[in-house]
């Protein structure tokens, strides 16, 4: 049974509720283009919710790509949800929710921590139970009206929780808010510096499957691998020649330091390719390649004619590569915390824009991918650490991208849309905002097509419409 009590013991949900007729309770305001009012949100109550068992307690130590992704802060994430059943009284139940998250921190338990200093003064993740954010809103908005949502500032003040009022910094934060029609718009907050999208993803199953299935779903489900010393830099650090030539190093920030927006204005648009013009796309590639390979290179492409660089422009694609598989021995699928380098490949403008050149520039893609192997990686880490170990006021500031470069994220393959809580899948499952330009988010759905979520040059993006399916 799950008390509502402060405190921090077991089997303890710390609570406090806000009464509806409060006049001191806090509201979120959207102002929707499409309805030309004032939307709010109304908080009802939010709580703390630690783990249902006894964890660990102990300052768990961060790699050196850990550390990188520090000054990231949290990644806004916003899920909706249709109601199907005309509004069920249970339809979810946050009792349930609760419940199910607590089960889930037994083996994320890093979720409930927070972000803290070891004796050296390198950031570490403070395990003591302190609990995950939960927060219970309403909204006058509707799925419909929300079905087609854009990422952007307003979305993320209006449906994800607000973890930057707290200190120290939480690791998670989650908010549901239910709509006027009776679906919901679950909004996430995670702390990139404690794991990736796969990582993400991998809790959010896990949490869901608990909503679903209660006690039984621990038999079927896969726990997390907290070992993070296998990512530990070398003594004496080794960084091999080619490296640099192969991975993108981070410019280093304070964990306090929110990188810099871009300075004129970002359009965030979803394109979508359907099943067959992926399909088209990866028999353009003649010399096989995979469904990332092919994408990726065909918006590259597409993005440089936007933007209407020089031909003689070199042009950078940068992507994050999953290395669970590329150490010796390898990482477990399992892994939980940053287990992604950023990897970049570049090329003369007019190579990567010729329409004959599609199946090249994806050879580069993947070429770049297969020379990610454990010495590179091992170097890569080496070079992190290096850098992280020097004088944090020597280190440049967040800084925006040139307009040459292009980072392309793969949600592919990270079940997405497997987050069934117990009342179906998610509509959508999107970032709630992208502040800078110059990214663009893959993301595969269940019937074999890739939605496109792009954030850049307002010209950039128009161009795009025309661009993005022509001979496809």
């Amino acid at each position: 049974m799950l008390g509502l009590q402060k405190g921090r013991s077991r089997r303890t949900i710390v609570h406090t509720t806000i009464s509806s007729s409060s006049s001191s309770r806090p509201t979120l305001a959207l102002s929707t283009s499409k309805m030309g009012v004032y939307e709010e949100v109304r908080v009802a109550e939010w709580c703390m919710v630690t783990s249902s068992e006894e964890t660990p307690r102990h300052g768990m130590w961060l790699t050196p790509i850990d550390l990188t992704w520090a000054s990231t802060g949290h990644t806004p994430t916003v899920h909706l949800y249709r109601s199907d059943s005309g509004g069920a009284v249970d339809f979810f139940d946050v009792a349930r929710l609760k419940a199910a998250l607590a089960k889930a921190l037994v083996a994320f338990y890093p979720l409930a921590g927070r972000l803290g200093v070891d004796t050296d003064g390198r950031p570490q993740i403070d395990c003591a139970g302190q609990g995950v954010l939960f927060v219970v809103a309403h909204s006058a908005l509707t799925v419909d009206e929300l079905s087609n949502f854009q990422p952007s500032p307003e979305l993320k003040r209006l449906f994800v929780p607000r973890v930057e009022d707290y200190s120290p910094s939480l690791m998670c934060g989650v908010q549901v808010n239910f709509l006027r029609c009776g679906g919901v718009a679950l909004g996430v907050a995670m702390h990139h510096i404690a794991v990736d999208a796969i990582g993400a993803f991998h809790f959010f199953r896990t949490w869901s499957a608990f909503s679903m299935d209660g006690d039984a779903a621990a038999t079927a489900l896969e726990r997390p691998s907290h070992d993070r010393t296998r990512l530990r830099a070398r003594s004496p650090p080794v960084i091999h020649p080619d490296a640099l030539t192969l991975f993108c190093p981070p410019k280093q920030q304070p964990p306090s330091e929110e990188p810099k927006p871009s300075p004129g204005a970002v359009a965030n648009q979803i394109f979508t390719l359907s099943k067959d013009q992926v399909a088209a796309l990866k028999r353009a590639c003649t010399s096989g390649a995979s469904t990332f390979c092919a994408v990726s290179a065909h918006v590259w492409r597409c993005v440089c004619a936007a933007r209407r660089l020089p031909p003689d422009a070199t042009a950078r694609l940068i992507f994050p590569a999953n290395v669970r598989g590329s150490v010796r021995p390898p990482l477990p699928d399992s892994y939980f915390g940053n287990g992604i380098i950023m990897l970049g490949v570049t090329g003369k403008v007019r190579e990567i824009t010729s329409e004959e050149q599609l199946d090249s520039v994806a050879c580069r893609i993947r070429g770049a991918i297969r020379r990610m192997d454990d010495e590179m990686v091992r170097s890569a880490i080496d070079y992190m650490e290096i850098a992280g170990s020097q004088s944090q006021t020597d280190a440049p500031t967040g800084s925006v991208p040139p307009e040459t470069d292009l980072r392309v994220v793969s949600w592919k393959g990270t079940l997405v849309y497997g987050t069934d809580f117990g009342w179906g899948k998610p509509l959508v499952v999107l970032r709630a905002e992208q502040p800078r330009a110059g990214i663009a988010y893959l993301i595969d759905s269940a019937d074999g097509s890739m939605r496109v979520l792009l954030s850049a040059e307002p010209e950039t993006v128009n161009g795009l419409h025309h661009l993005l399916y022509a001979n496809i």
